[in-house]
Protein backbone atom coordinates (compact mmCIF):
# COMPACT_ATOMS: atom_id res chain seq x y z
CA UNK A 1 0.00 0.00 0.00
CA UNK A 2 1.32 3.33 -0.97
CA UNK A 3 3.10 5.49 1.93
CA UNK A 4 0.38 9.09 2.19
CA UNK A 5 3.21 11.55 2.91
CA UNK A 6 2.25 15.36 3.40
CA UNK A 7 4.36 18.05 4.40
CA UNK A 8 3.67 20.83 7.04
CA UNK A 9 4.91 24.37 7.40
CA UNK A 10 3.72 26.18 10.68
CA UNK A 11 3.22 30.10 9.73
CA UNK A 12 2.28 32.21 12.12
CA UNK A 13 1.41 36.39 11.75
CA UNK A 14 2.88 37.35 14.57
CA UNK A 15 7.29 36.85 13.95
CA UNK A 16 9.48 39.44 16.09
CA UNK A 17 12.85 39.12 14.39
CA UNK A 18 10.99 40.32 10.91
CA UNK A 19 8.06 41.84 11.28
CA UNK A 20 5.36 39.35 8.84
CA UNK A 21 8.37 37.30 8.00
CA UNK A 22 6.52 34.83 6.37
CA UNK A 23 5.30 36.92 4.14
CA UNK A 24 8.44 39.25 3.42
CA UNK A 25 9.56 39.75 -0.03
CA UNK A 26 12.90 37.61 -0.89
CA UNK A 27 14.11 38.06 -3.96
CA UNK A 28 10.80 39.47 -5.09
CA UNK A 29 8.72 36.52 -4.04
CA UNK A 30 7.14 35.83 -0.42
CA UNK A 31 9.37 33.55 1.57
CA UNK A 32 6.85 31.54 2.11
CA UNK A 33 6.65 30.43 -1.60
CA UNK A 34 10.21 28.35 -1.58
CA UNK A 35 9.59 25.40 0.94
CA UNK A 36 5.97 25.24 -0.66
CA UNK A 37 7.09 24.89 -4.19
CA UNK A 38 9.89 22.96 -2.85
CA UNK A 39 7.64 20.46 -1.30
CA UNK A 40 5.01 19.97 -3.94
CA UNK A 41 8.11 19.50 -6.42
CA UNK A 42 9.68 16.98 -3.92
CA UNK A 43 6.35 15.16 -4.67
CA UNK A 44 4.15 15.18 -1.36
CA UNK A 45 0.70 14.30 -1.74
CA UNK A 46 -0.51 17.32 0.24
CA UNK A 47 1.42 20.24 1.58
CA UNK A 48 -0.09 22.13 4.19
CA UNK A 49 -0.04 25.40 6.24
CA UNK A 50 -0.42 25.72 9.77
CA UNK A 51 -1.52 29.48 10.74
CA UNK A 52 -3.67 31.62 12.65
CA UNK A 53 -3.22 34.73 9.82
CA UNK A 54 -5.40 35.29 7.17
CA UNK A 55 -2.97 36.73 4.78
CA UNK A 56 -0.61 33.96 5.25
CA UNK A 57 -3.31 31.56 4.25
CA UNK A 58 -4.59 33.43 1.50
CA UNK A 59 -0.09 33.44 -0.20
CA UNK A 60 0.03 29.98 0.72
CA UNK A 61 -3.34 28.67 -1.39
CA UNK A 62 -1.42 30.62 -3.95
CA UNK A 63 1.11 28.45 -3.92
CA UNK A 64 -0.92 25.13 -4.08
CA UNK A 65 -0.96 24.78 -0.19
CA UNK A 66 -4.07 23.40 1.88
CA UNK A 67 -4.85 25.55 5.36
CA UNK A 68 -4.74 24.03 8.95
CA UNK A 69 -6.49 26.91 10.66
CA UNK A 70 -4.15 26.97 14.00
CA UNK A 71 -5.88 28.33 17.70
CA UNK A 72 -4.57 31.94 18.36
CA UNK A 73 -3.01 30.40 21.46
CA UNK A 74 -0.75 27.97 19.78
CA UNK A 75 0.39 31.17 17.72
CA UNK A 76 2.26 33.00 20.48
CA UNK A 77 5.40 34.20 20.65
CA UNK A 78 6.77 31.33 23.03
CA UNK A 79 4.35 28.80 21.98
CA UNK A 80 5.95 25.21 20.88
CA UNK A 81 6.09 24.25 17.19
CA UNK A 82 5.28 20.20 18.77
CA UNK A 83 1.87 21.84 20.07
CA UNK A 84 0.69 23.10 16.20
CA UNK A 85 2.31 19.79 14.68
CA UNK A 86 0.74 18.03 16.92
CA UNK A 87 -3.08 19.88 16.95
CA UNK A 88 -2.60 18.86 12.69
CA UNK A 89 -1.96 15.39 13.37
CA UNK A 90 -5.21 15.08 14.69
CA UNK A 91 -7.04 16.49 12.14
CA UNK A 92 -5.04 15.21 8.73
CA UNK A 93 -4.18 11.76 8.10
CA UNK A 94 -0.73 11.06 6.28
CA UNK A 95 1.77 7.62 7.19
CA UNK A 96 4.71 10.28 7.01
CA UNK A 97 4.98 14.02 7.79
CA UNK A 98 7.55 16.39 6.48
CA UNK A 99 7.53 19.21 8.52
CA UNK A 100 9.43 21.67 6.72
CA UNK A 101 10.67 25.39 8.05
CA UNK A 102 9.51 28.31 6.28
CA UNK A 103 13.01 29.90 7.38
CA UNK A 104 14.79 27.62 5.16
CA UNK A 105 14.26 28.42 1.93
CA UNK A 106 17.17 27.24 0.37
CA UNK A 107 16.60 23.69 1.17
CA UNK A 108 15.92 21.80 -2.15
CA UNK A 109 13.71 18.29 -3.22
CA UNK A 110 16.89 16.43 -3.38
CA UNK A 111 17.29 16.98 -0.06
CA UNK A 112 13.80 15.74 0.94
CA UNK A 113 14.06 13.34 -1.35
CA UNK A 114 17.21 12.10 0.07
CA UNK A 115 15.86 12.54 3.53
CA UNK A 116 12.39 10.28 2.13
CA UNK A 117 15.21 7.71 0.84
CA UNK A 118 16.92 6.83 4.00
CA UNK A 119 13.19 6.63 5.89
CA UNK A 120 12.22 3.78 2.96
CA UNK A 121 15.19 1.72 4.18
CA UNK A 122 13.16 0.92 7.49
CA UNK A 123 16.30 2.01 9.41
CA UNK A 124 14.91 5.28 10.86
CA UNK A 125 11.54 5.88 12.08
CA UNK A 126 12.28 10.14 11.77
CA UNK A 127 15.02 12.01 10.39
CA UNK A 128 16.25 15.50 10.53
CA UNK A 129 18.84 17.74 8.83
CA UNK A 130 22.06 19.44 9.84
CA UNK A 131 25.22 20.61 8.82
CA UNK A 132 29.04 19.00 9.93
CA UNK A 133 30.76 21.45 11.89
CA UNK A 134 34.52 21.47 13.12
CA UNK A 135 35.44 22.09 16.42
CA UNK A 136 35.45 25.93 17.17
CA UNK A 137 36.37 27.72 20.34
CA UNK A 138 33.19 29.01 21.74
CA UNK A 139 32.63 31.35 24.40
CA UNK A 140 29.53 32.15 26.66
CA UNK A 141 28.08 35.96 26.66
CA UNK A 142 29.60 36.16 29.82
CA UNK A 143 33.15 35.50 27.90
CA UNK A 144 33.59 32.64 29.48
CA UNK A 145 35.35 29.56 27.60
CA UNK A 146 32.80 26.70 26.64
CA UNK A 147 34.30 23.40 27.47
CA UNK A 148 37.63 23.91 26.61
CA UNK A 149 40.80 25.90 28.32
CA UNK A 150 42.60 28.94 27.05
CA UNK A 151 45.73 27.54 28.74
CA UNK A 152 45.52 24.35 27.16
CA UNK A 153 44.14 24.95 23.63
CA UNK A 154 43.30 21.71 21.78
CA UNK A 155 44.00 21.63 17.90
CA UNK A 156 41.32 21.48 15.81
CA UNK A 157 42.33 18.56 13.81
CA UNK A 158 42.37 16.16 16.90
CA UNK A 159 38.90 17.26 17.92
CA UNK A 160 35.62 15.46 17.05
CA UNK A 161 33.26 16.98 14.40
CA UNK A 162 29.48 18.04 15.43
CA UNK A 163 26.21 17.88 13.84
CA UNK A 164 24.56 21.12 14.29
CA UNK A 165 21.17 20.92 13.72
CA UNK A 166 19.81 23.05 11.05
CA UNK A 167 15.98 23.08 11.14
CA UNK A 168 15.34 22.89 7.21
CA UNK A 169 13.05 19.80 7.86
CA UNK A 170 12.31 17.28 9.54
CA UNK A 171 10.41 13.95 8.90
CA UNK A 172 8.51 11.42 11.10
CA UNK A 173 5.92 8.51 10.69
CA UNK A 174 2.89 9.06 12.01
CA UNK A 175 2.96 6.18 14.73
CA UNK A 176 6.44 7.73 16.10
CA UNK A 177 4.79 11.47 16.54
CA UNK A 178 1.91 10.00 18.57
CA UNK A 179 3.68 8.10 20.84
CA UNK A 180 6.56 10.47 21.61
CA UNK A 181 4.60 13.43 20.18
CA UNK A 182 8.28 15.28 19.03
CA UNK A 183 9.51 16.03 15.54
CA UNK A 184 11.80 13.69 15.99
CA UNK A 185 12.03 9.91 17.90
CA UNK A 186 13.37 5.87 17.78
CA UNK A 187 15.68 5.31 15.68
CA UNK A 188 17.45 9.01 14.11
CA UNK A 189 19.02 9.64 11.15
CA UNK A 190 20.96 12.96 10.06
CA UNK A 191 19.99 14.30 6.00
CA UNK A 192 23.79 16.52 5.77
CA UNK A 193 22.79 19.67 4.24
CA UNK A 194 26.12 21.51 3.14
CA UNK A 195 26.70 24.96 4.76
CA UNK A 196 26.31 27.43 2.17
CA UNK A 197 22.68 26.26 2.22
CA UNK A 198 22.21 25.68 6.21
CA UNK A 199 21.10 29.10 6.65
CA UNK A 200 18.46 30.80 8.26
CA UNK A 201 15.89 33.46 8.33
CA UNK A 202 15.71 35.25 11.62
CA UNK A 203 17.23 38.41 11.34
CA UNK A 204 17.58 41.33 8.26
CA UNK A 205 21.09 40.04 7.93
CA UNK A 206 20.05 36.58 7.76
CA UNK A 207 17.32 37.65 4.92
CA UNK A 208 20.40 39.71 3.03
CA UNK A 209 22.82 36.92 3.35
CA UNK A 210 19.67 34.66 1.55
CA UNK A 211 19.20 36.93 -0.55
CA UNK A 212 22.64 36.84 -1.94
CA UNK A 213 23.08 33.32 -1.77
CA UNK A 214 19.90 32.57 -3.90
CA UNK A 215 20.79 35.54 -6.51
CA UNK A 216 24.60 33.71 -7.14
CA UNK A 217 22.70 30.90 -7.89
CA UNK A 218 23.00 28.38 -4.65
CA UNK A 219 19.46 27.19 -4.58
Amino acid sequence: MKRRIVSLTLARGGSKGIARKNLVLVNGKPLISYVLTTAKQAGMDEVWVSTEDEEIAEAAVNYGAKISRRPPEMARDHSACEEAIMHFAERVKFDWLVFIQNTSPLVTVRDIKRGLEMMETGEYESVFTATKEHWLPRWTIDVHPENWDPNNRPPRQLMPEKYVENGAFYITTRESLMKSKCRYSGRIGVVEIPLIRSFQIDTAEDLELIELLIKSGVK
